[in-house]
């Protein structure tokens, strides 16, 4: 079944509105018509089982049937800072990421990023992630859409971090030892409903200066897996772990 996330204003006690591209979609892509039910989410987390009653590209309007009792949403909350990577890659993190249960993405620019973003182009960039990350929670059923914080640099990264519960490096370096600190260790330390920072740095690792930094803001290095993971890889990786532990071993 078909699922839209609908803003605030498109609510009341009994009805549903979506406008826009959600109207365009249900009318012209899926070509629904009165009776035909979708799920809408609600911006705080809720879903709904509706009735189509009223179509048009334009607007579409649905009567609420039921209130679902969903658990899409992963109980611990991964933030993503991920160094500007180069081409699409960023598209990939977001829209997996998004798949796999993230909780929001950060941006930020890298000393060894090789993509640059002026203000204008950061700003289309950022609304263009916020669409995938809305068709990717459609797509997968979630009850939320991660956020997208605007792109910050290293040092507005290292400022946010004491929001955060955990902080966890991906380590290149971490992967090359003998005796490498593992993720598992770092892991059974985490608790739901926290909150976890994971920074993983562009395609030619971090800077001695970046390391540096995040050493002396208390950052947990450690590797993930033995092998050398791409920068749009190793995300999902954590993601992928956090699943399994909080979500499949409970």
């Amino acid at each position: 079944m078909q699922r839209y996330f609908v803003p605030e204003s498109g609510w009341t006690d009994s009805k549903v509105v979506l406008r826009d591209d959600d109207a365009h979609h249900i009318s012209n892509v899926m070509r629904m018509t009165a009776e035909d039910q979708i799920i809408c989410n609600h911006p705080k987390g809720r879903a709904a089982l509706c009735q189509i009653e009223d179509v048009s590209p334009e607007e579409v309007s649905a009567r609420i049937l039921d209130w679902l009792n969903e658990h899409k949403e992963m109980p611990v909350k991964v933030t993503i800072a991920q160094a500007l990577p180069k081409g699409d890659k960023l598209d990939l993190i977001v829209q997996k990421g998004t798949e796999l249960g993230a909780h929001a993405f950060i941006p930020f620019k890298g000393d060894r990023s090789i993509v640059k973003w002026d203000q204008k182009k950061a700003d289309k960039k950022i609304r263009r992630l916020e669409k995938i990350a809305k068709e990717a929670g459609e797509q997968s059923h979630r009850t939320s859409i991660p956020s997208i914080h605007h792109m910050k640099s290293f040092k507005e990264l290292l400022l946010a971090a004491d929001q955060f519960d955990h902080l966890i490096v991906a380590s290149e370096v971490e992967a090359k030892k003998e005796s490498p600190t593992l993720l598992g260790n770092i892991i059974s330390t985490i608790q739901p409903d926290e909150h976890v920072l994971i920074v993983v740095g562009p395609e030619g690792g971090f800077s001695q200066q970046e390391l540096e930094q995040l050493m002396k803001e208390n950052f947990y290095f450690t590797r993930f897996g033995p092998r050398i993971l791409r920068t749009e890889t190793a995300p999902l990786y954590f993601l992928s772990v956090m699943s399994y532990q909080f979500e499949e071993l409970r």
